[in-house]
């Protein structure tokens, strides 16, 4: 097993800097320290700075925000943090008060109070509540917001932590309930028990009153796996146990556990998003599939009744099929229906599936907003056909409903306006890429915009784990860079789900500098549009979006004026020894096998840097605390480009995990010192 702290093997000796990959070390840290003084001492020192961190600091303690709830029996659970709650209150309330503008709210535990009592930094990871009284729960807690975190068991009525209870030391993993007295758990056993990846490859089964090292081994899976876990599903009607088997992302295993412990497999494609609810098994596909006699194509959506499935039979329901141009973004089921939501050129567009006795019969979804980044989700989907309705946009406030399908929603909640969106308008634009492939993006712009290239323009992209960038409303963002005269920019390039696994798959592996000719088309695009130039343009991306933005700067410097790097991967030929690493070389590939190292080498920006080149000036923003993506990655980065005299800006937060804050004075903060050098380098005005 490797080290539980770091999970790295040495860096090599050629490396200059890879005493930077020691987390906690001495003298890592005192590097950091210095660096973050030097940065707040630039920037944080100033009154404007202070006003941009204040308004940050106002948005995200709003009262005013949507308390987003779960229903868990017959309440509606809220986790809320504002100023006067800093780590965080659990609470809880009924519908009836929820519908009220001050909801009245039962506080039932208050991390604040739990970390001075116990001299601890808790952050909230959230519960798992037991059917059918709820009264029990387990509580997932996490040390300054690292994805490693303890489990403990929580008692509903007495408001306190279940003395002898289920507890889990801390660790990457989890615990779920079985019944009152078994859980299913997945954590670091000890040696031999954690996956290449640091996640767990053991899952057992621990009842009450005995020793976590005497539980029931469920399933073992291989140490190259990413990780194994395991669930019961306690539908009533409908209750299951099954096993997953994550061998990659995009690939995993699921078993039937019967009730003598025995599994069946599953039989659908390791790369399928496998879904059992209640009767039915869907399919979303990755990859094209022959079942049944008939051939399916990658991000369709199947259905079958599971019983038949397991009889072996392959006479699917075809839910959904892409297109050129829409992709499914998520289906959400209800008591009797099922939601798709669909993508259609980067816009949602919802609608209604009923499965009966002659097949499943489609509808409109009553009300859904014509435009507008559109979710839904059930809000108990064992009890009614009642889901939740969000809508927003880049200058809409989030505002969220309850619908019944087939009825009109009923607004119940508005995030307020954080800036003057009057002013502003959203475009959606088609950038061409390097192979001819159309690329979208969105732009937010003053009405009265001058095309003369002059207008600071902030572009922010991901393009990586088929994950979706849709308008999204946001009140700092708003205030720190649209109110101040700013152009903002989305681009949605390859590597994303925007377009289906198609879209995903096109930035893959050896394909990955797709992704930033794409980005690098944008940023030409909005150049010849007048809309800015070069030295206006800043760009900004985290985790693999941190990778993305890396790569920009050292293959693409002449396209960009600032660059604003967070929680960035960025040294490809360590990744896979650091932290989590090894659980992406599915995206990017193994830099051990001398194939992939000869293409990751071209994407690595830790590599492409030469020191004899001229770079836009670039902040790096990380965590010490970020236990999935490790900080070295920017450490080490921002000392290469230091020591040849590069501009380079560096922050680490001690605190905050892969998000980068543990709470919002420190986000608002870290948010602030972006903005402040993104106007700084390029020649805003306040």
């Amino acid at each position: 097993m490797k080290d539980k702290e770091t999970m790295t093997a040495a860096a090599p000796p050629e490396d200059p800097h890879g005493w930077l990959e020691d987390v906690a070390g001495d003298a890592s840290l005192a590097w950091v320290r210095a660096r973050n003084a030097e940065t707040d001492g630039r920037l944080a020192s100033t009154p404007a700075f202070a006003q941009l961190r204040d308004d940050i600091r106002a948005v995200l303690d709003s009262d005013a925000r949507i308390p987003y709830v779960h229903k868990v029996g017959a309440h509606f659970y809220n986790f809320w943090r504002d100023a006067e709650h800093e780590r965080g209150i659990w609470r809880r309330t009924t519908l009836d008060e929820y519908r009220k503008p001050q909801p009245q709210w039962e506080t039932l535990l208050d991390l604040d109070a739990l970390n001075r009592a116990e001299g601890e930094n808790w952050v909230w990871h959230g519960a798992d509540c037991l059917r059918p009284d709820y009264r029990r729960c387990l509580i997932a807690l996490s040390r300054g917001g690292a994805d490693a975190d303890v489990t403990r068991e929580f008692d509903l009525v007495e408001r306190r932590f279940v003395e002898d209870g289920f507890f889990r030391a801390e660790s990457k993993g989890g615990m779920g309930w079985i019944d009152r007295d078994s859980v299913y758990v997945c954590t670091d056993f000890g040696p031999g028990s954690l996956t290449s990846s640091g996640y767990p490859r053991v899952v057992k089964q621990w009842r009450r009153g005995t020793s976590l090292a005497d539980a029931e081994v469920v399933y073992e899976g291989l140490p190259d796996d990413m990780i194994v876990s395991a669930v019961h599903d306690d539908t009533p009607g409908f209750e299951r146990d099954f096993v997953i088997r994550t061998l990659a992302f995009y690939r995993d295993e699921l078993y039937l556990r019967h009730a003598d412990g025995s599994l069946s497999r599953i039989d659908a494609p390791d790369s399928a998003i496998k879904s059992v609810h209640r009767e039915w098994l869907t399919l979303e596909l990755r990859e094209p599939w022959v079942a049944g006699g008939r051939a399916h194509a990658a991000g369709a959506l199947l259905a079958i009744r599971f019983d038949a499935f397991l009889r072996g039979e392959r006479d699917f329901d075809v839910l959904f099929e892409p297109s050129a141009t829409r992709s499914l973004a998520g289906a959400s089921w209800t008591l009797h229906h099922l939601v798709l939501n669909v993508l259609d050129d980067v816009k949602n567009r919802l609608s209604v599936l009923t499965p009966g006795p002659s097949g499943w019969t489609p509808s409109a979804f009553v009300g859904a907003p014509a435009f507008g980044t559109l979710g839904v989700g059930a809000v108990d989907s064992d009890e009614s056909d009642a889901v939740w309705l969000t809508a927003t946009d880049y200058l809409s406030p989030t505002t969220l409903s309850l619908a019944q399908i087939g009825q009109a929603p009923e607004p119940l909640k508005a995030m307020p306006a954080f800036f003057d969106a009057e002013r502003q308008l959203i475009e959606q634009h088609f950038a061409t890429s390097l192979d001819g492939t159309r690329v979208p993006y969105f732009v937010v712009r003053p009405k009265a915009l001058t095309f003369d290239g002059s207008a600071p323009t902030l572009l922010y992209g991901y393009g990586g784990f088929e994950i979706s960038l849709t308008p999204q409303y946001s009140g700092a963002m708003g205030r720190a860079w649209l109110d101040r005269g700013g152009v903002y920019v989305v681009a949605n390039i390859r590597g994303g789900g925007e377009y289906g696994p198609g879209w995903h798959q096109g930035a893959l592996r050896e394909k990955r500098p797709r992704a930033y000719e794409d980005f690098a088309a944008v940023a030409r695009d909005l150049v010849a549009r007048g809309i800015t130039s070069a030295p206006q343009l800043g760009i900004q991306g985290g985790s693999n979006g941190g990778l993305l933005v890396g790569n920009m700067l050292t293959q693409y410097p002449e396209l960009f004026g600032a660059v604003v790097v967070q929680v960035p991967l960025l040294d490809m030929q360590r990744y896979h020894h650091l932290l989590a690493g090894a659980s992406w070389m599915a995206e990017y590939g193994d830099p051990d096998l001398p194939a992939d190292w000869a293409f990751m080498r071209g994407f690595s920006p830790y590599h492409l840097f030469d020191a004899a080149r001229r770079y836009p000036p670039v902040m790096f923003l990380t965590s010490t605390r970020d236990d999935r993506v490790h900080p070295a990655h920017a450490r080490k980065m921002a000392a290469l480009m230091l020591a040849a005299g590069k501009a380079v800006d560096y922050y680490e937060n001690i605190e905050g995990g892969h998000g980068g804050a543990a709470d919002n004075a420190q986000a608002a903060h870290m948010e602030a010192l972006a903005y402040s050098f993104l106007w700084e380098k390029l020649g805003a005005r306040a």
